[in-house]
């Protein structure tokens, strides 16, 4: 099976990278709705205390902020995944047009690594957010995770592979 061209395994990547879009809109708006619905109620959690059961009323008055927080750093997070998956599917059709080292695809992949390093640094924003606003043992962990680290580093040495390929694209084309 050929990697680029249409028909290719690029071509079924990018509709994978549609629908993976999409449906990413789907969440970021509904995190959005959500967050700005728990805020709301935060700051007058008796609205809707009639109409939730006990403990549940309990809970959103202790932990409506921090649920506020929380909803609004994953849907954050989840922008950034889009905004990643956004560039891919940026990539790939230029892979499935045959011009993997298009000049575009070098910003395209810099951005994703400045979202990845963001969205890592985030995690590590959100979680010390978190203990500080709802304290228990079950707070998020925002440990340094080599894995996170080297991802952004590969997109950026990518970018400059890609970088490199576009020029002596050019070259090659000026010598023709």
């Amino acid at each position: 099976m050929r990697a680029l061209g249409p028909g290719s395994v690029s071509s079924f990547l990018k509709i994978i990278l549609d629908v993976s879009y999409y449906a990413l809109w789907v969440w970021v708006s509904f995190l959005a709705l959500v967050t700005v619905l728990v805020l709301l109620l935060s700051f007058n959690p008796d609205l809707l205390a009639s109409m939730l059961p006990g403990e549940a009323a309990e809970i959103l008055r202790k932990y409506g902020a921090g649920a506020a927080v929380a909803l609004g750093g994953w849907a954050l997070m989840s922008g950034g995944w889009m905004a990643i998956v956004e560039r891919l599917r940026k990539i790939f059709a230029t892979m499935i047009l045959g011009d993997p080292f298009h000049p575009d695809n070098v910003r395209r992949l810099r951005v994703m690594g400045i979202v990845l390093a963001a969205l890592e640094i985030g995690r590590y924003v959100l979680s010390a957010l978190t203990r500080i606003l709802v304290p228990s043992d079950k707070s998020p962990e925002g440990s340094f995770t080599l894995t996170a680290w080297f991802s952004v580093l590969v997109v950026f040495v990518l970018a400059e592979v890609f970088r490199e390929g576009a020029r002596l694209r050019r070259e090659a084309e000026l010598t023709i």
